[in-house]
């Protein structure tokens, strides 16, 4: 009787979480547009590369199209459509940057809620592997990688990028942490003999959610950023679809820098990570009023 009265209430409780959502998203039109951004771009990575074929075609005769309906972004140098590159590129784009996201946030949300909480000894060796994590440059360890390893996959890339950026986060949630601790809700939690394992994941982490949940996400846009600013550099070779790539051939390929032609194959690239950015910020805007129930009532 008890265990049903229980899964009662835990449905319950996820009606009105959700239910608040909707609320808090409904407030203003700018949120339900970032979510609409953001899944067009999911349901582009996902299903857009399977209207296309491996190698798709390219035709001589129509090198750097205008824009038209039958070539949305106009072609490449090579006659090839760009809003095809586009689409089978933002695969590799997203799946990358969302390994980095749920990597970093594990990591470091991880390392900091229990480093954060035990403090004592778990805390200072923990911290000195994040402080000696934080010393790495990440740029220039990425370059020297690039020359043993050609980031082909997507999940490749996301673990390293994810691996290379979890300290700031880290250190982050740990000062969070270190404020929580002292709260009334810890200390009594503390007073009943509940387990660490139970204050950190039932307590701190939800009272945390917003602040890591927004982590998650700039981790995102950072590893859209750092990941086609390796290719369009050229320090990885082109055996990735990547928008990165498509910036690198328009501007030293295409000239697009100081002809018109190939102009278009170069804001292709650019206007997709503008509006996936724009599309995060505001989804981020939304997340502490999500997390926090009192704000929801409002």
């Amino acid at each position: 009787m008890s265990e049903l009265i229980l899964e009662t209430s835990t449905a319950s409780m996820r009606r009105n979480f959700w239910r608040g959502v909707w609320r808090v998203m409904k407030r203003k039109p700018s949120r339900m547009a970032g979510v609409v951004i953001l899944f067009g771009f999911t349901v582009m990575a996902v299903i857009g590369p399977l209207f296309y074929p491996e190698n798709l075609p390219y035709d001589p005769n129509a090198k750097y199209a205008p824009i038209s309906w039958e070539h949305w972004f106009g072609t490449d140098g090579q006659g090839k459509d760009v809003w095809a590159q586009l689409v089978i590129g933002s695969r590799y784009v997203l799946l990358s940057a969302l390994v980095t996201g749920v990597i970093t946030v594990v990591v470091g949300a991880g390392l900091g809620l229990f480093s954060g909480f035990k403090r004592g000894r778990w805390d200072t060796v923990l911290m000195r592997l994040t402080d000696m994590k934080l010393t790495i440059p990440g740029l220039p360890l990425l370059l020297v990688l690039s020359t043993v390893w050609s980031f082909g996959s997507a999940i490749e890339m996301g673990l390293v990028l994810g691996l290379l950026g979890w300290g700031g986060v880290a250190r982050a949630v740990r000062s969070q942490t270190l404020s929580l601790r002292e709260r009334g809700f810890i200390e009594a939690a503390r007073g009943l003999g509940l387990s660490t394992t139970h204050i950190v994941g039932k307590e701190l982490l939800p009272t945390m959610a917003p602040y890591i949940a927004m982590n998650m996400l700039v981790a995102v846009t950072g590893a859209v950023y750092a990941q086609v600013g390796l290719f369009f550099l050229g320090v990885l070779p082109y055996e990735a679809d990547n928008w990165g790539v498509m910036l690198n051939l328009a501007v030293f390929g295409g000239g697009a820098m100081t002809t018109t032609a190939a102009l278009p194959y170069l804001l292709a690239p650019l206007l997709a990570i503008l509006l996936l950015t724009l599309g995060i910020v505001l989804v981020v805007d939304a997340m502490d009023e999500i997390f926090n129930p009192r704000l929801r009532e409002e």
